[in-house]
């Protein structure tokens, strides 16, 4: 993960209200759960990356296009295909006979905002070329350590697992990804066609207002590690997690990362909420999209279809919350 190098200068009502002048931005455009929104957003407020899991045409890459233009941030595409290759992510080198050296040639992930389109469509290894970026900010080419923008976002889409053509992510790399997430279809599509009407096109993604900038958010993320408080109490009840290693129907749990990103997200609900401390339904409102994608269940019960948010749900209803 990027370092924060911002110096929290925003007051807590600052944060807020930029948080909540976001999500209306973006809802301008964007028919669909708002809930959901408030989710992704309170993720890149705490510096995470977020994986939406969904259908073709529910407009994941529609609302990556608006948060790239409503936080200012340099924003770049990658596709993915089966026949892409790790050099097509990170760069490569190419020689100049007429220096006499080599040249780094930057790939697209030097991006503040990078959209990895349909994830699951490229094979583990062209996967992993992300990881590296996703947990140190860095990626290294042809021996070369070349660090990423500052803020560094990943936001990645992904088909459901049962779509032809279709690889699943390995643990490693979905452990990476701070919540994942579904927009679902749109409960008003009377009013999606409506808006349809008056944009002219598909994607007025361009058309949406700047909110904050990149020394903004770097400096919400400094308030949310330095004001946003998180009791022992809270502490205690975050890491009450960890017995779902010790499931009968689990062959792995959610990793120490895992709770740390259940943390982090907290906080980040916690602003989301108008507040700058965590309360005990915050952790159960955000545990399934943070730990749902890091638990991987037993081959029996994988054929039993047992959904692990299914089974993160039921630690949420049964570990104790603190008074």
């Amino acid at each position: 993960m990027s370092e924060i190098t911002a110096t929290a200068t925003l007051s807590l009502d600052d944060a807020i209200s930029y948080a909540n002048k976001t999500i209306d931005e973006i809802a301008r455009y964007y028919v669909g759960n708002r809930d959901t929104l408030a989710k992704i957003l309170a993720s890149i407020f705490a510096g995470g990356h977020v994986l939406l899991e969904d259908h073709p045409g529910i407009g994941k890459t529609f609302v990556a296009k608006l948060i790239s233009h409503v936080f200012g941030l340099s924003y770049k595409r990658i596709q993915f295909t089966p026949d892409l290759l790790p050099s097509d992510i990170a760069g490569t080198k190419v020689w100049r006979a007429s220096r006499g050296e080599f040249e780094l040639m930057r790939g697209p992930i030097f991006a503040s905002l990078v959209l990895a389109d349909e994830i699951n469509r490229a094979p583990p290894k062209t996967q992993a070329a992300l990881l590296e970026a996703m947990e140190e900010g860095q990626v290294t080419i042809e021996g070369e350590t070349v660090k990423l923008p500052v803020p560094f976002n990943v936001l990645a889409t992904q088909n459901p697992i049962e779509f032809e053509g279709t690889y699943p992510l390995p643990e490693a790399q979905l452990d990476r990804f701070m919540v994942r997430v579904s927009l679902s279809y749109p409960e008003n599509e009377l009013e999606l066609l409506k808006r349809r009407l008056n944009w002219r096109n598909d994607d007025p993604s361009s058309r949406a207002s700047q909110v904050v900038d990149s020394i903004t958010l770097s400096s919400i993320r400094v308030l949310l590690e330095t004001s946003v408080k998180v009791s022992d109490e809270i502490l205690g009840y975050i890491s009450q997690f960890s017995q779902i290693r010790k499931d009968p129907r689990v062959m792995a749990g959610p990793s120490p990362r895992g709770l740390i990103s259940l943390m982090r997200m907290s906080r980040g609900v916690a602003l989301m909420n108008g507040r700058d401390f965590v309360v005990p339904d915050d952790v159960k409102y955000i545990a399934p999209d943070t730990l749902a994608h890091r638990i991987v269940p037993k081959p029996e019960f994988s054929l039993e279809d047992l959904s692990t948010t299914t089974i993160v749900n039921e630690y949420v209803t049964r570990i104790p919350v603190p008074k």
